[in-house]
């Protein structure tokens, strides 16, 4: 499959942008949600809010290393619409009684690591290294938990809601995907090793530090609200499939490693990665809530309300 022309995509992500004003959020609906249902979904919907927000802030930590003004300006469009994102789940627990007053609900400990990680560090880092790592993410938040989402909740606004948040991730992945080519192509050994030097700077190693313990409680979170565990293997296979596609992704260093580490992150039965990795999940659970770092100010453009 030949990589998407970025133009036309370009075009096509002007023309279907949306807002919260879109949707009837005091439609019927709400009632659907059980109380069975109520307090997993409460949590469930809060960390994938705050995911929202770490993947617009590294989108628009690629929109300032962006090779083309054509890739900078659609990094720019994916950055706002991961806020619109984020914006959407908060409205939709807003709707369903899960919010107290105007609070944004809390991020969660290794959540707000990987958020202050982001904050501080995602600027200095290649756009190689972010750009395989979100359609990774992004993969796994569309293929996996959005579809398991709207398979269990009834309420017909959230799956109106979604169908708009998955329209723009398609496009997400393309460029992702896309661009994971163009890193790879016609790379020999030594270039794509070169690639691989950001693995000896000790800020992205600060950042696997907060990244890996993160998706771990989060697979384990959504596999405790029911999620089937081939869902995720499937959403992983699908990351190798599209990733490998052609011999210039294949050549793309990153893509390797994000594919490895994939397989290891969804298979609790790889012992020598899970052991030490919930190690950290439990360290970072022990640090006092004092102690965290605060929310970056950039979070209180959160909000439920139905703007424009």
């Amino acid at each position: 499959m030949a990589s998407i022309d970025l133009e036309k995509m370009l075009a096509k992500i002007q023309s279907t942008q949306w807002a919260l004003s879109d949707i009837d959020w005091d439609a019927p609906g709400a009632e659907l949600i059980t109380e069975e249902q109520w307090p997993k979904l409460k949590a469930f919907m809060a960390d994938v809010m705050w995911i929202e927000h770490v993947g617009a802030r590294a989108f628009a930590a690629m929109a300032k290393k962006a090779p083309t003004e054509t890739l900078r300006q659609i990094y720019t469009y994916f950055h706002a619409e991961e806020q619109r994102h984020a914006n959407v789940e908060m409205a939709l627990m807003k709707r369903w009684g899960m919010l107290e007053g105007e609070g944004i609900p809390e991020p969660n400990i290794n959540l707000r690591l990987a958020i202050e990680w982001l904050d501080r560090y995602s600027d200095e880092m290649p756009i190689y290294v972010l750009g395989t790592m979100v359609p990774m993410l992004e993969i796994a938040l569309d293929g996996a938990l959005c579809t398991f989402l709207l398979e269990t909740v009834k309420d017909p606004i959230c799956h109106q809601a979604f169908e708009k948040i998955n329209d723009d991730e398609s496009r997400h992945l393309g460029v992702g995907f896309s661009v994971m080519e163009m890193q790879g192509r016609g790379k020999t050994f030594i270039g794509a090793a070169k690639m691989l030097a950001p693995l000896l700077n000790p800020r992205l190693l600060l950042g696997m530090a907060s990244y890996l313990p993160l998706l771990n409680k989060m697979r384990d979170n959504i596999i405790g609200m029911g999620l089937p565990e081939e869902r995720l293997y499937a959403a992983m296979a699908k990351f190798e499939t599209i990733g490998g596609r052609t011999e210039d992704g294949r050549r793309n260093p990153w893509y390797q490693l994000v594919r490895h580490h994939a397989k290891l992150m969804v298979d609790r039965n790889k012992r020598v990665y899970h052991v030490p990795v919930d190690g950290l999940v439990k360290l970072t659970g022990m640090i006092p809530p004092r102690m965290l770092p605060a929310v970056p100010s950039w979070v209180n453009e959160l909000t439920y309300h139905p703007i424009a």
